[in-house]
């Protein structure tokens, strides 16, 4: 199956040996995300609701990137800092999805990279 690399200007570049994403046929499997401002290139520390909107703002461009949507996501793992703030992640993540919610796991997670208080990956089907 052939394998094609997604990279966008629009989404944090990676921190580390790996990619934004791998589209694999009609699936697209995104790297985890952090709430980072790729204009910037710096964390997001106005809170853990503004940090879950710009990972959500990344996953989007990801998606955007490969033809897709936040409506082409199947699955999420959602990595919290602390279960405590996981109302808050909630109430964020409810209003970007929308009715098109995904499968979703999710797990706390105290040493996140650049010490951030969420993190989310992805699985998207990019199949007509």
């Amino acid at each position: 199956m052939p394998r094609q690399t997604i990279d966008t200007p629009d989404a944090p570049k990676p921190l580390g040996p790996y990619v934004q994403a791998v589209r694999a046929g009609d699936l697209l499997f995104i790297s985890g995300q952090l709430p980072i401002d790729p204009a910037t290139g710096t964390l997001v520390r106005a809170g853990v609701k503004a940090q879950t909107r710009r990972t959500i703002d990344n996953l989007r461009a990801i998606l955007a990137a490969a033809g897709g949507s936040l409506d082409s996501v199947v699955k999420v793992t959602v990595y919290v800092k602390s279960l405590d703030d996981f109302a808050q992640v909630n109430e964020v993540y409810a209003e970007m999805f929308g009715a098109n919610k995904p499968a979703r796991m999710a797990v706390e997670s105290p040493r996140l990279p650049k010490d951030a208080a969420v993190a989310l990956d992805a699985i998207a089907w990019l199949g007509s």
